[in-house]
């Protein structure tokens, strides 16, 4: 009998690919987890954690490599918790990104749906628009950078190829004017320090809007930093201090103070120009997020006599958008600073047709069917956790003839339209956009049509 105790070695023979990214094997009627792996490949496998039914091991010895195997372009991968697929071609991660949606839904939503290929990025490099670096220090130093892979340890890196080349520049900068003049990085488990996140936002114009979270309601030495930023980098349009004191693992805290410039950036967006601040919502590959929204116009089959409800609508990005080609939009987010982003938003591209309201998607869900809206199309875009067990239900009863989920997860988008296939709501096409790439994360977008009665 098979000896599977922990750091034991097997030989495997890889699948597949978890949800995060990792390669499978399966012998014995086991599930073998195993990182920096490939489909088709064939490996020598120490077991690090084993459970009943599954375990996850680290490769030793690549018997038999993929001919999608490549060296990863970045020397902090594998140890920075970022990027999980640098070792393979990017076909080769589309591909799995594709067949991570499919799975989802024909076995948790039970449906099964000939999907075109995923929309890749034509250029997978330096797409991030916003990059928030923890700061730490750390036993090596100080370390300005991203989380290791499960760990709030920080690892300092110098560059990253998410990242444009303006955040490497001001980074740099900014570790460079935190140990001149020995200011202290914040320390999670005393509370005590002052700096916790380096922040930059960029856009395509090629300005940068950068923010310093602290613990605490000032920085010393502010002019220094200031003159390092903007020799650094000229297309520095301000720098905004964000004090956050409280013991949480959220990044931003309430205040906001501007040092030196102005708080915002501007960005168009399928043709529509939207005002950033440091605590807006925004896609973070705009490039991407223009082909996810396309995406979701077209299923959307707006004619300009429609009217649309848009829950979760953040700043107003999709529901802008749509208002173009609909008679209405109807937006809901429950972040009131968000709805006073979109409401703006809307003002500055001269769109009437928009109304946003505050509160639960559920709950203005609710209050619009008591008040007897009917719209004919929904676009649904929630945070990974998906709709709330409510909302499907209530979104079925205002018989919408179409409803558009835009989805950041496909586990909880194949549970939801499941929910909505037991309502009445058919899912009819699907599209996976990469807005991410090198990570493990996907976008899908789905047409669900009302079943003829």
């Amino acid at each position: 009998m098979t000896d599977w105790s922990k750091n034991t070695i097997h030989t495997l023979d890889i699948t597949g690919y978890s949800a995060e990214g990792m390669g499978i094997g399966r012998t014995e009627g086991r599930v073998v987890f195993v990182p920096g792996t490939i489909r088709g490949e064939q490996w020598r496998v120490r077991l690090e954690k084993v459970g009943k039914t599954a375990a996850w091991g680290r490769g030793v010895e690549l018997l038999a490599p993929s001919p999608q195997r490549q060296a990863p372009d970045c020397p902090l991968y594998g140890r920075c918790g970022a990027c999980q697929f640098r070792h393979m071609t990017y076909a080769e991660e589309l591909a799995a990104k594709g067949q991570r949606v499919t799975d989802a839904l024909e076995r948790l939503g039970g449906v099964c749906l000939a999907l075109p290929p995923v929309l890749g990025a034509e250029n997978p490099l330096r797409y991030r628009n916003k990059v928030q670096l923890p700061v730490s220090q750390e036993k090596n130093g100080l370390a300005v950078g991203y989380y290791r892979a499960r760990s709030h340890s920080v690892l300092d890196a110098r560059d990253c190829l998410l990242q444009p080349e303006a955040v490497t520049r001001l980074r740099q900068a900014f570790q460079t004017w935190m140990e001149r003049y020995a200011v202290p990085a914040y320390q999670e488990r005393e509370g005590s320090g002052l700096i916790r996140h380096f922040y930059v936002r960029t856009n395509q114009r090629g300005e940068s809007l950068c923010c310093i979270v602290a613990n605490g309601t000032e920085l010393p030495c502010v002019q220094a930093l200031i003159d390092a930023l903007r020799q650094t980098e000229p297309g520095l349009t301000g720098l905004v201090l964000n004090c956050n004191t409280r013991d949480t693992n959220v990044i931003l805290g309430p205040e906001f103070h501007t040092l030196w410039g102005r708080d915002w950036l501007e960005e168009e967006l399928c043709g529509l120009t939207f005002r950033l601040s440091i605590s807006s919502f925004f896609q973070i590959n705009r490039a991407q997020t223009e082909r996810l929204y396309r995406t979701a116009l077209e299923f959307a089959g707006l004619t300009g006599a429609e009217t649309v409800l848009d829950l979760y609508c953040g700043i107003g990005t999709i529901s802008l958008a749509m208002a173009r080609r609909a008679k209405a939009v109807l937006g809901a987010e429950i972040v009131p600073q968000a709805i006073e982003d979109a409401r703006e938003n809307a003002r500055r591209n001269g769109i009437a047709n928009a109304e946003f309201f505050c509160g639960d998607a559920g709950a203005v869900g609710r209050k619009l069917a008591g008040e007897g809206v009917r719209p004919d199309v929904v676009c649904v875009d929630p945070p990974r956790k998906g709709l709330s067990p409510e909302v499907p239900g209530i979104l079925a009863g205002m018989a919408p003839e179409r409803i558009v989920y835009v989805s950041c997860d496909p586990a909880t988008l194949a549970r939801d339209v499941k929910r909505f296939g037991e309502l009445g709501y058919r899912a009819r096409r699907g599209q996976a956009v990469d807005l991410f790439p090198r990570t493990a994360h996907i976008e899908t977008v789905m047409l669900l049509q009302r079943a003829a009665v």
